[in-house]
């Protein structure tokens, strides 16, 4: 099969189609041929060297997979040969095949595609874990989504207005994402290049603050993070895309009684994603049925052009998902 290696830790132009082996599933995996591989930022993470794969993981980057079960292990009860199926996976989703663990795939919601289902899973569970779980996001509260237009911003938004956000507002960089993000319910866009978030957020709450911080920034943010949230605040970091904070003064955390959680989802078990996937499947999957949420689909490049979707991920410029497609996808 063809696969995307990273041949070196490095800028996009590392990333380079080499032939690998299928890989062949364990008794509780299902094989699955993909059409479709979601790209993230972890990805670009793991290509600058920055982010590891767990033990006992591909290499190959790509967390999220939709295609086609063409094998299964003979454990597997859940899924059958010929199924279509959308998958989180630790590594391995820029290839061709990739295998999946039972529990932690799931069937493609009826209505989606191959490309959209397979924008899905690492975003979806990222977003439900982070913002709901570790959150702690009701209805009738507001929240402030850094990166409005990445995959993680726009999922962020449909999911905070469908569970009842009193206020949403977001962080983009251009008039074409302020609109996109507006479109997809956010109450307030704010360009940072043309206003400091910390003084839109206190004119649109009356100077209360949000009670809810998605952050996938981090560097100055987090101080300022501090200053825009409300009392009893939570702030939930799942990037670093600016890196290290160089300074933070602390005092503000305490006055306010903020609580600032770091978490990812890669390195977790099959079994604590498997109870995300439960949850996503009760909570999330009817919203997506009924319309009132549907991924965000900017581009899709073929698997061998891989360097031109990191590309495309770091100039920030794009409004949801970027997305691989294979030539089984074209040739459906």
């Amino acid at each position: 099969m063809t696969a995307i290696e990273i041949t070196q830790p490095g800028g996009p132009d590392v990333l380079a189609p080499v032939a690998r082996p299928v890989p062949t599933p364990a008794d509780d995996e299902v094989l699955i041929r993909i059409h479709a591989a979601g790209v993230n930022g972890p990805d670009l993470l793991q290509r600058k060297g920055l982010y590891d794969p767990p033990p006992g993981a591909s290499d190959i980057p790509g967390l999220e997979v939709a295609g086609e079960v063409v094998a299964a292990g003979r454990s597997v009860t859940r899924f059958s040969v010929g199924d279509l199926v959308c998958a989180l996976i630790p590594g391995g989703g820029y290839a061709e095949y990739a295998v999946a663990h039972e529990s932690n795939t799931l069937a493609i919601p009826q209505g989606l595609s191959m490309i959209e289902a397979a924008a899905m899973p690492e975003t979806f569970l990222t977003v439900w874990l982070n913002l709901f779980q570790r959150g702690k996001f009701a209805a009738g509260e507001s929240v402030l989504i850094h990166g409005g237009a990445s995959g993680i911003g726009t999922t962020a938004t449909m999911l905070a207005k469908a569970f009842g956000a009193s206020k949403i507002i977001t962080t983009v960089s251009s008039d074409a994402q302020r609109a996109a993000s507006l479109a997809l319910g956010a109450d307030v866009a704010v360009n940072y290049r043309d206003e400091d978030f910390v003084d839109a957020v206190m004119r649109e709450t009356d100077g209360r603050g949000v009670d809810v911080i998605v952050d996938i920034i981090a560097g100055d943010y987090v101080a300022r993070n501090y200053a825009a949230a409300a009392i009893n605040g939570r702030i939930v970091q799942i990037g670093i895309i600016k890196g290290a904070a160089q300074t933070l003064d602390l005092m503000p955390m305490l006055t306010k009684r903020l609580t600032h959680i770091g978490s990812t989802l890669r390195s977790r078990t099959h079994e604590e994603k498997a109870a995300l996937i439960e949850a996503l499947e009760q909570m999330v999957w009817p919203q997506i049925q009924s319309g009132a949420v549907k991924p965000v689909i900017y581009r899709t490049f073929d698997l061998n052009d891989a360097r031109g979707a990191h590309a495309l991920m770091e100039s920030g410029a794009h409004i949801g998902k970027v997305v691989l497609t294979t030539r089984a996808a074209r040739a459906v």
